[in-house]
């Protein structure tokens, strides 16, 4: 598995829940459909700020998936963003799941 992470700032606060809004709307239906998708997280970390964690099989599919978000995000969000975002990617080398009994 490939993930990337990415780091936004918002222009402000007041306007996160448009954000994860329009993220859950029109952005996280997008990111379902790409090949190798396993997995997304949007998370606010306080303030203005965002991270966004997507996982997938491979590392094309978490490329592709930056380049997807930073067209959707410049196209759709760009006025609620303050600068251009911080991108980590990486190998998943360790994954601990809770296990569920049955």
């Amino acid at each position: 598995m490939y993930t990337a992470i990415r780091r936004y700032t918002a222009t402000d606060s007041s306007v996160l829940d448009e954000i994860v809004q329009r993220v859950e709307n029109e952005f996280v239906p997008m990111m379902r459909g790409s090949d190798g998708f396993v997995a997304y997280s949007l998370l606010l970390t306080g303030g203005a700020g965002l991270v966004t964690i997507s996982v997938f099989e491979d590392q094309a599919g978490a490329e592709a998936s930056t380049a997807q978000a930073r067209d959707w995000v410049n196209a759709n969000l760009a006025h609620f963003m303050h600068g251009s975002p911080q991108i980590d990617a990486g190998e998943v080398r360790v994954l601990v799941t809770a296990e569920h009994g049955g």
